[in-house]
């Protein structure tokens, strides 16, 4: 029997999502301007508020997305100079919006996106508008097209609201890299704590959403770049399956591992923008969306993470359980080697495919090229000056080489089986594990205190993953890192809104100068 896709699933979310409300529901907050949530005299709450409760107010008159939008961009001005998560905002945002609130007038509207502001990460193509990668050698002029998933959003009405900082060449440029760094946007804060590092590469995308600096934002992973600055900023965020979302006109790191996925602070909002970027082509559903008992999720521990994390996982567990599901203990086989041959193959085809990218922007137009640019860039080496990853990677074999390929297959292979059989010999729904370590302390000098073993699996393999917040350790996000096998997106995301409601985690950022760590909770 055919079971039910992401559109019903995301009915059955959105009715939850009415209902029920946010995951936790705040009174609503005068408007502020600046400390935690922010009404703005909307009658909602910017942190809590999902997208079917925006629709809502906006079907009945009592919204507009010209209001909303001026409220984000409101809100930008005066909490991003603290965080430094925004690059530029679109000048054509309230006309996008004022042309959404005209389609809702006449009963026209394009679906639950419509009149939404939406973030892109700054290595998404933006016609028009600037698009860096966080490089200044590709701040000259912005791309003539938008990309694939750009695309995709201005049909569903989305508002493009602006672009988030990122980690310069989405962390790979250095061997000893600062995440959220960049020559064009500086270094991006967590709003939790402010000397904390957000993570990966899709810093800004998730230290936005903390800061309720829009109401999605789209982020780009290829090992950990979604998942991570998700966790580590306690929102939302979600890697699809390779090919579900267009990688089209976004700067690449690999073709084999490479996808944009969308960001948010809930997973009903999570589920719909996803349902836009992948055009109905998400795999089938389960029938009863929402529901943990009975499901078996495998705990895999990492205690590598550190005993407070552990603690964050161990009372998650015992959550999930008092819910009704089976958890049980394991361990995926093959990380190790995973580990060792990731890194290599990468390098081969990050040469390849930014060759391809740079061929259709001005400025440098080759690999070669922009190792030469750094070189003579002095603004390229304010916080790091190492530019490794791209030596190695001019130096790399090249991607029709048979070790090459040899060493992408045995990737591809043991990637999948890591996750297939674990989940099989389980009997399994979906695997957990702890998506991040409390933030590190930013430090340029020092750079990122990331090894993250957490998202590599489903990363290499191009199965799906989705980081939901789990708890704290001190001021700090823990997210909890959910994945499953190829296609089964819309299960994910399914079990996601039921392990969100089960743990209740989520709450504001306090925009803490500094704190040191102590016991979880």
């Amino acid at each position: 029997m055919r079971k039910r896709g992401l559109a019903t699933l995301s009915a059955i979310l959105v009715v939850g999502s009415l209902c029920a409300g946010a995951p936790q529901p705040r009174a609503e907050a005068a408007d502020s301007g600046g400390g935690a949530g922010s009404s703005t005299g909307l009658g909602v709450d910017l942190d809590t508020v999902t997208i079917p409760e925006l629709q809502a107010r906006m079907a009945d008159g009592s919204l507009t997305s010209s209001a909303l939008t001026s409220a984000y961009l409101r809100r930008i001005k005066a909490i991003d100079p603290t965080i430094h998560a925004v690059l530029r905002t679109d000048p054509t945002a309230l006309r996008q919006a004022a042309a959404s609130d005209t389609r809702h007038r006449h009963g026209a509207t394009r679906g639950p996106l419509d009149g939404i502001p939406v973030l892109l990460k700054d290595n998404v193509n933006t016609r028009g508008l600037l698009t860096t990668a966080g490089s200044l050698a590709l701040a000259g002029s912005p791309p003539d097209t938008d990309a694939a998933l750009v695309t995709r959003l201005r049909d569903a009405g989305a508002v493009i609201l602006g672009k988030t900082n990122l980690s310069e060449w989405a962390n790979f440029r250095a061997t000893k890299p600062t995440s959220g760094w960049s020559a064009v946007g500086g270094q991006t804060n967590n709003p939790y704590v402010l000397d904390r590092n957000p993570c990966g590469s899709s810093a800004g995308s998730g230290a936005a959403l903390a800061a309720s600096l829009a109401q999605v934002a789209i982020g780009t992973e290829t090992d950990g770049s979604i998942v991570c600055p998700a966790g580590m900023n306690g929102v939302v965020g979600h890697k699809p399956s390779l090919g579900l979302v267009s990688q089209a006109g976004v700067v690449p790191i690999s073709a084999e591992q490479d996808t944009a996925g969308p960001m948010a602070r809930n997973v009903i909002d999570t589920a719909l923008t996803f349902s836009v970027l992948s055009g109905g082509r998400a795999a089938d559903g389960p029938t009863n969306p929402g529901a943990l008992r009975g499901k078996r999720i495998g705990l895999w521990r990492l205690p590598s993470l550190g005993p407070d994390v552990d603690a964050v996982l161990t009372r998650t567990a015992k959550q999930l359980r008092t819910a009704g599901a089976e958890v049980v203990e394991v361990t995926p086989p093959y990380q190790q080697r995973l580990s060792e041959l990731e890194f290599p193959a990468l390098l081969s085809e990050f040469h390849r495919d930014i060759d391809a990218y740079l061929a259709t922007r001005e400025g440098p137009r080759n690999l070669a090229e922009l190792i030469e640019f750094n070189r003579t860039h002095p603004a390229e080496q304010t916080c790091f000056a190492g530019q490794e990853l791209f030596e190695q990677a001019l130096a790399a074999p090249a991607t029709t080489d048979p070790e090459y390929r040899a060493r992408r297959a045995e990737l591809k292979d043991l990637s999948r089986r890591s996750i297939d059989e674990t989940m099989a010999t389980h009997h399994l729904d979906a695997i957990a594990s702890p998506t991040n370590p409390p933030a590190w302390t930013t430090d340029c000098a020092r750079g990122d205190n990331d090894v993250i073993p957490s998202s590599t699996p489903a990363a290499v393999a191009g199965y799906p993953s989705l980081s939901v917040p789990a708890g704290f350790v001190d001021e700090l996000p823990v997210g909890l890192l959910l994945m499953a096998g190829d296609h089964a997106d819309t299960e994910l995301l399914s079990l996601g809104a039921a392990v969100e409601r089960r743990l209740h985690a989520w709450r504001a950022p306090r925009y803490l100068p500094s704190v040191g760590t102590g016991a979880s909770r």
